[in-house]
């Protein structure tokens, strides 16, 4: 029996005139093949209410920032997960963490500190920028519920005055990624490589110190790292190279096989796009003798449909979690 994997935003309540302007719904059909029985049952995909980017100063920090931590923390707020509601998110939801349940299948994701790298250039203008906000916002509330110290954003070309890498750290609520998406503007290239260069170089280091450590009979100190990567086309400088390195530096050190995990989660309808990044999660482990820690989610749907369970799953765990990764949505 196939599995649906995006609902139509027809069966959402429409919102009135003095309720917030909802977002158009995220929603790309990804082609369904026929996937195995289900023994739990998962969430259901969360609808996000972002408004549209607008100018706003960029100096501004919508929230306080502080540096990312590291350090396993015991998991909070234990209980069974909200069920799904058609109603919009009102701003009491949006600035409370979801409710996360021990036998979720995302709680693996409480093993890792999740970052988001969004891309922010020009081509992300318009529709593209709608739907990325309203992935962020259907993500968002289950990487939040499962990383104790928050989320981590990161753009492409936006820096956050405020902190000395220019991401945003820490972020606990949809509200705060809502507040965020308002003061962004797409504009500039396209430079992928770079800021993933920015990202993996700091943890490797840690990484390379922990494992000395352990070597020495200490804990480990430092979460594996999640990133979700959001973008609409080619990058404009060597991603391969990035990620062959990092890759490298990890198998050297015998990490942990989802140590570093990169989700590309492909906007829009580029097919150039679509293929570069199907090349870094097929090509790179075998081309290369390396380890595997890349997966692709490419769009193929049309707008005005939703992110399923089955969806949502996959853009999360499917690069550290082997059988969501071959999953095929």
């Amino acid at each position: 029996m196939e599995n649906p994997i995006f609902m139509h935003r027809d069966t959402f309540h429409s919102s009135s005139s003095s309720r917030p302007r909802q977002t158009m719904g995220f929603l790309k059909r990804f082609s369904s093949k026929r996937s195995s029985n289900m023994t739990q049952q998962m969430p259901s995909a969360f609808q996000g209410s972002i408004a549209s980017a607008r100018n706003v100063d960029h100096t501004t920090n919508p929230f306080a920032t502080t540096q990312p931590t590291r350090r396993p923390r015991p998991a909070e707020n234990v209980g069974a997960p909200p069920p799904y509601s058609a109603a919009p998110n009102s701003p009491a939801d949006l600035a409370t963490p979801m409710q996360v349940c021990e036998d979720s299948p995302y709680a693996f994701l409480r093993e890792f500190d999740t970052i988001f790298l969004i891309d922010d250039s020009g081509s992300m203008a318009g529709r593209s920028w709608r739907e990325t906000s309203a992935a962020i916002a259907a993500i968002a509330p289950i990487c939040t519920a499962y990383d104790a110290d928050g989320i981590d954003i990161y753009f492409l070309n936006h820096r956050n005055p405020h902190t000395t890498h220019g991401g945003y750290t820490n972020i606990t609520t949809t509200a705060a990624v809502q507040n965020l998406f308002q003061t962004v503007r797409p504009l500039g290239g396209t430079p992928t490589g770079t800021r993933l260069a920015h990202i993996l170089r700091p943890y490797l280091a840690e990484v390379a110190t922990s494992m000395a450590q352990q070597t020495q009979g200490q804990p480990a100190t430092v979460k594996p790292l999640n990133i979700i990567v959001i973008t609409d086309g080619v990058p404009s400088d060597d991603v391969e190279s990035v990620i062959v390195s990092a890759a490298k530096k990890l198998d050297s050190h015998n990490a942990e096989s989802w140590q570093v995990g990169i989700q590309f989660f492909q906007v829009g309808r580029e097919p150039e796009a679509a293929e570069n990044l199907t090349e870094l999660d097929d090509a790179l482990s075998g081309t290369y003798n390396i380890r595997d820690m890349v997966d692709t989610v490419p769009w193929t749907g049309e707008e005005g449909q939703e992110l399923t369970a089955q969806g949502l799953l996959k853009v999360c765990l499917g690069s550290v979690v082997r059988r969501h990764d071959r999953r095929r949505i």
